[in-house]
């Protein structure tokens, strides 16, 4: 089998989201809310530190995005921080966290004093982190100044421009570094939609109900469907539910469903008939872009259930 350059660069770079991912839950301070990591277009990242500096280990370097297995860039949905991962071609992985104190924004034009790394920051305290593999500091303070950050929806960072310094364990040799990154235009956010059928049909053996609908969507989503049909009668109300009913939906034409309920998901003791009926339907999916659930909203529309 032949393997071609993209291929391996490929399985490289899977590699190294999965080493990175596992190796940043113990190395570095988790960020709050979801984090989103994005592939920077362009950008680099540099920093240097004088003889007897433990990170650097008084060496200067500089990562280029294009030039490294990785470039990411990673915020979570409440601005609150910004993180940095690069692998170099060797398998070396850096790593950069910037976070503003609990409850604030990372912000244009901002400095933040007397970092620290987690555990040892105060929530109060804006935390600071950069290191690679073998170089990590046990403790460590610093600054950092945000020159510029923008953001598309759900935290997704776009541009960001810093410098900070950093001082490891207790040294009063300083690194210092800065980065600059831009990530590809923010993805469209979800949209869904839910229209239901006028008209279900009832089989007069079974029992068993049958509607349905359409589905739209802006991107291609699996939406779930649940709802209930219910049925006021002189000698009670019938009424059937279902849950879990998934639409794979694409963009473009609407996507028809149809669901059928048994009588096993209906209330004992009644029995659907022909006629008017009410169908509440609803509609939900995950924005595989960001990190939320949207929905359909609640659609509710008077039916008519003819014999199947």
């Amino acid at each position: 089998m032949l393997i071609n350059s993209v291929s391996v660069r490929n399985l490289a770079r899977a590699a190294a989201v999965l080493t990175t991912a596992v190796a940043m839950a113990v190395t570095v301070a988790p960020l709050s809310g979801t984090a989103q990591a994005r592939e920077a277009v362009s950008g680099s990242l540099g920093f240097s530190g004088e003889p007897g500096e433990f990170v650097s280990d008084g060496q200067a370097q500089e990562f280029t995005a294009g030039s490294v297995e990785m470039f990411d860039v990673s915020g979570p949905t409440n601005e609150n921080a910004a993180g940095v991962t690069i692998v170099t071609p060797e398998g070396k992985r850096w790593s950069l966290l910037l976070q503003a104190p609990e409850g604030q924004k990372l912000t244009d034009g901002a400095t933040y004093t007397g970092a620290s790394r987690w555990p040892y920051a105060q929530p109060e305290d804006p935390k600071l982190e950069f290191g690679a593999d073998d170089r990590w500091c046990n403790n460590s303070t610093g600054s950092f100044t945000i020159s510029h950050i923008s953001y598309g929806p759900y935290g997704y960072i776009r541009e960001l421009d810093a410098t900070f310094e950093q001082y490891c364990n207790g040294s009063a040799v300083p690194l210092r570094g800065e980065v600059h990154a831009r990530t590809a235009e923010p993805p469209a956010e979800l949209a869904i939609g839910l229209n239901l059928d006028p008209e279900g049909t009832i089989d007069t053996k079974s029992g068993q109900v049958t509607v349905g609908g359409s589905a739209t969507c802006n991107k291609p989503a699996r939406i779930s469907l649940s709802g209930l049909v219910y049925q006021t009668q002189k000698s009670g109300e019938a009424v059937g539910r279902y849950e879990d009913e998934i639409v794979d939906c694409a963009p473009g034409e609407p996507v028809p469903w149809k669901v059928t309920i048994p009588v096993t998901a209906m209330e004992p003791g009644t029995d659907f008939r022909p006629g008017t009926a009410t169908l509440r339907g609803f509609g939900k999916a995950d924005d595989r872009d960001y990190p939320v659930t949207v929905n359909a909203g609640d659609n509710t529309s008077q039916i008519t259930l003819v014999r199947s």
